[in-house]
C-alpha cells in the first residue's frame, strides 16, 4: 500500500503523486455509492492510499479525512454538492476588473464558503491594466472593504511585475486554489508566475463578454518556487451547500457582533423586529453591497 495525493481528475481516472512517481489510478465503485450526495467522492488535493496493479496503474483503497475543502452546489440539474479542491492552505477568488465584469456577489459567496469550511481566503482583482481611473478607484474601495473584514486582498496584472511579485510571495510553499469565472485570467496569472508554464489561454468571447472555458478539469500544479496551485474550471455560479438560513450570518464577520443584539435567536436579519444586524446596517456599519449579498444568499437558501 502506498500513500499519495490526487493532483488531477479527468472524470474516470485520477493522477496520484506518491512523491516518487505519478500513478494513473481508478476509484472503485463503492466510494461513488458512499458519496452519493457528492458528485465527485474524490477531489483534487485528497490524500489517498492505493495499491499498484501489474500494469503500473493504481487502485485507490482509502480516502483520508480532509482538513478542509471548497465546495459548491452541484450544477446541470445534479443533486448534492461538488467538491472543487481539498486540503488547502488558502484559496483565492479571482475576479477581473472588466472583461468579464466583476461580480461582488460571487466574491461574497466564495468568502462565505471559505468561512464555513475553514479555508483561509484571499481576494484577487485581476486585469487592473484594463481599468480606467474609475475602475482603479473601485478596486481601492473593494480593498478597503475586504481588508477591513480581515481578508487578504491583491490587485494584479500580468503587465505589472510588482503585483506578480506580491502574488508569488503569497503562493510560495503553500497549496493554493484559484477559483473564479472563465476569462478572469487565472491561467494567464499562473503562466506569468512561472517561466516553466505555458498553459492554454483563450480570449474573451466578443459576443457574450463571458470567458470561454479553458481549464476543463481540476489539477494541482507544482510551482518551481515551492508550493502547489490548484487550477479549476471556470465557474459562473457558486451555489452554497449545507448552510441553513438562520446560520448564514455566522459566516459574515461584520455580522457576528451585531447579531448578538437580535431579539430572536433564529433571526434571519431580513424582516424581524429589533434586529441587531439590520440596525447596524442602518448605522452604516455594514456595507450595502455585503448586506445585499447576504439577502440574495438568504433567498437562495430558502
Amino acid at each position: 500500500m502506498q500513500q499519495g495525493r490526487v493532483i488531477q481528475s479527468t472524470g474516470s481516472w485520477y493522477l496520484v503523486d506518491t512523491g516518487d512517481e505519478i500513478i494513473e489510478s481508478r476509484l472503485p465503485g463503492r466510494f461513488r455509492l458512499e458519496g452519493k450526495e457528492v458528485t465527485n467522492p474524490l477531489a483534487v488535493g485528497d490524500k489517498v492510499d492505493l495499491t499498484i496493479n501489474d500494469d503500473g496503474t493504481g487502485n485507490i483503497e482509502k480516502i483520508h479525512v480532509r482538513e478542509n475543502y471548497i465546495t459548491r452546489q452541484a450544477t446541470h440539474g445534479k443533486r448534492g454538492e461538488q467538491i472543487l479542491v481539498s486540503n488547502l492552505d488558502q484559496a483565492c477568488v479571482v475576479q477581473s476588473i472588466k472583461q468579464p465584469k466583476l461580480k461582488e456577489g460571487f466574491i461574497d459567496r466564495f468568502l462565505v464558503t471559505c468561512e464555513a469550511y475553514e479555508v483561509h481566503a484571499v481576494v484577487i482583482i485581476n486585469k487592473l491594466d484594463l481599468a480606467k481611473s474609475g475602475g482603479k478607484a473601485f478596486a481601492e474601495e473593494l480593498r478597503e472593504l475586504y481588508t477591513s473584514l480581515g481578508y487578504a486582498f491583491l490587485t494584479t496584472s500580468i503587465e505589472d511585475h510588482q503585483s506578480l511579485k506580491k502574488l508569488k510571495e503569497l503562493l510560495t510553499d503553500k497549496t493554493t486554489a484559484f477559483i473564479g469565472p472563465s476569462g478572469v485570467g487565472k491561467t494567464s496569472l499562473i503562466n506569468a508566475l512561472d517561466p516553466n508554464f505555458d498553459f492554454k489561454v483563450n480570449e474573451i468571447s466578443d459576443f457574450s463578454s463571458k470567458g470561454k472555458h479553458t481549464t476543463t478539469f481540476a489539477r494541482l500544479i507544482p510551482l518551481s518556487f515551492g508550493g502547489f496551485i490548484a487550477d479549476t474550471p471556470g465557474i459562473r455560479e457558486f451555489g452554497l451547500v449545507n448552510i441553513e438560513p438562520w446560520e448564514l450570518s455566522l459566516f459574515f464577520p461584520e455580522m457576528l457582533e451585531p447579531r448578538e443584539n437580535c431579539q430572536f435567536s433564529n433571526c434571519t436579519h431580513e424582516h424581524e423586529p429589533k434586529c441587531g444586524v439590520a440596525e447596524a446596517f442602518e448605522r452604516g456599519e455594514i456595507a450595502a453591497s455585503r448586506y445585499n449579498s447576504y439577502l440574495n444568499m438568504l433567498d437562495s437558501l430558502k
